[in-house]
């Protein structure tokens, strides 16, 4: 039996995303046994920076009221700006969060937290240009391969993803926090 057998962790994205933020977390947990499942502000197909197409299993608006074991935010900034203006992703982030269940944010991923209100006294990475705003929702800002605070686990860039995969994989097999 694998780490996150009976897991059901979302990914939630929309279309210009990091392609390799998307695609390498999601293999790294469906390889520990979880369900993954793509959440998007629409049906259908969301398409990477590079041209990746990824299914949509349900819209973020269907998903409101569903719960999963783990979120995995991947970055690419047109997805994190467009991300973070759905109202239904920004409640499904932030009452996750909320229920002590862990998270992970790649890169912009981030951005969305600031939106859901979630940041207050957590530690945690990002790209370097959303420094200020994560210190301005409450964040307490550091620049590190991967930061993991209480299930939120949170990395810089596509060359994080080694250590950012490993730590999510662990922090979604340990669960509620």
């Amino acid at each position: 039996m694998s780490e996150l057998t009976g897991k059901k962790i979302a990914v939630i994205a929309t279309d210009g995303f990091e392609d390799s933020e998307l695609t390498s977390p999601a293999q790294a947990v469906k390889e520990a046994g979880a369900e993954v499942v793509v959440l998007a502000p629409e049906a259908g197909q969301i398409e990477g920076k590079k041209g990746t197409k990824v299914d949509v299993d349900a819209t973020t608006a269907d998903s409101v009221e569903a719960s999963f074991d783990g979120i995995i935010l991947p970055g690419g900034t047109t997805n994190a700006d467009h991300i973070r203006m759905d109202e239904a992703a920004v409640t499904i982030v932030k009452k996750h969060v909320e229920a002590g269940m862990p998270l992970g944010a790649i890169c912009h991923g981030a951005w969305i937290l600031t939106d859901a209100e979630v940041l207050e006294e957590r530690t945690l990475t990002s790209y370097p240009s959303l420094k200020t705003d994560l210190i301005n929702a409450g964040a307490i800002w550091t620049d590190q391969e991967v930061v993991c605070d209480q299930g939120l686990v949170s990395s810089r860039t596509p060359d994080d993803l080694p250590a950012f995969n490993a730590k999510l994989v662990e922090e979604f097999a340990e669960g509620k926090h």
